[in-house]
Parts: structure tokens; sequence; C-alpha cells
């Protein structure tokens, strides 16, 4: 019970008082997709190796926070992320895994894995968070893993990917990366009243050694 509350406080690193307040979407999405789409998409498909820091913030019914993106280090399907936040004194968090196992280390150096990582993260805190899709969608992508459907704006850029019950809102685009197309600056995954905002402030093309 005692190692379990420790999980379950030290998880909860993103603790605290986070704002996410929704902008409305742009009027005039359409579902059909631009001439340009294709081509963008299988260059982003391309994009397989790289590394991100920015923020994320987290609104849901059980709690609210807001964490540091030290590094997010992606190589395939596998990621090596690192979080930080001040709240309460906490100190970093890691996960690392594939969407199909996670290790998270926590501050004090104890580990916990698991075979189903949106399980585990859901089971410790309360949060549904869309981890089997997200290394997609941040790319501006829809992910593997159901059904999805696309919606664009006027300037034939993505606003908007519904799938698996979530809908992720880009709200802002940056050519971060000279050899491929805009990637998103800022998006929003929303689910009932869950809300999920990335904000990438670095996006850089990464090598297996950065793993």
């Amino acid at each position: 019970m005692i190692r379990h509350l420790t999980l379950l406080t030290l998880l909860l690193i993103l603790g605290g008082c986070a704002s996410i307040d929704l902008e409305p979407l742009p009027e005039g999405l359409t579902d059909e997709q631009p001439a340009s789409w294709t081509q963008k998409q299988t260059r982003l498909n391309e994009l397989s190796n790289w590394q991100l820091s920015g923020k994320l913030a987290v609104r849901q019914p059980s709690d609210s926070g807001t964490a540091i993106i030290n590094s997010w280090v992606q190589n395939g399907n596998r990621y090596d992320i690192g979080l930080s936040s001040s709240f309460l004194g906490m100190g970093s968090t890691r996960l690392k895994g594939t969407t199909e196992f996670i290790e998270l280390t926590l501050p004090g150096g104890d580990r916990y894995q698991s075979g189903d990582p949106e399980a585990l993260v859901e089971a410790a805190t309360g949060w549904q968070l869309p981890l089997s899709n997200l290394a997609r969608w941040i790319k501006g992508l829809p992910g593997a893993n159901g059904d999805y459907r696309l919606l664009f704006d006027r300037q034939d850029q993505l606003a908007l990917i519904r799938q698996q019950g979530w809908e992720i809102r880009y709200d802002r685009w940056n050519r971060f990366i000279s050899d491929f197309p805009a990637l998103p600056a800022r998006l929003t995954a929303v689910k009932g009243e869950k809300r999920v905002r990335l904000v990438v402030t670095d996006w850089r093309v990464s090598g297996e050694s950065d793993l």
C-alpha cells in the first residue's frame, strides 16, 4: 500500500493549477483532403527519429497540472521522455518504452513496468492519456490505431483529427526542421472533460544514439 501511494504521489508531478482555455475552432473546416496532403503525410512518416522539448498541461476531473518536457526522444516506436515539475518540490520523472511497454523511473530511483502503458497511468492517476497515438498526433498525423477523420482549414492546413473518442486540435504550426513540412507547435487533445495540451519549443532530428 505504501509503495502504491508513493507511485501515485510521484506520478502526480503534473499536479497543480493548469489553465487550458480552448480557443474556438476556425470556421470553414472541411474533410476534403488538399492536394498537398498525401506528399506531406509521406514526408512526416519519414520523420521517425526525432527529439523535442516543450511543456505539457493536463486538465481532467481527477486532477490538473503542468510539467516541463525536458526531452522527448523518439526512435521509431521507442520513446524516452523526461518530465520535471516544481510542484511540491518533486524532481524529474522518466518514461521509457514503446506503445506496448513502459518503464517509469521516479526521482528516487524506483522503477515500475507495465505491458499496458495507458492502463498504468490511468490506474495510478485516474487520467486517461492517449499514449498509443500521441507520438503520431504530435507530428500532425493520425494514429496507427483506430479509424479517424481529418479536418482541414482554408489554408489547407490540418486543423483537427478525430480518433478513438479524442479530438486533437492544432492551434499553431512552425517549421522547426528545414527539410520537413511545418510541425505542430501547439496542440490540444480533448475527450469529454479531459484536456491534454502540448506546446513544443524545439524540435530536431535525432539518431539512434540519442535514445
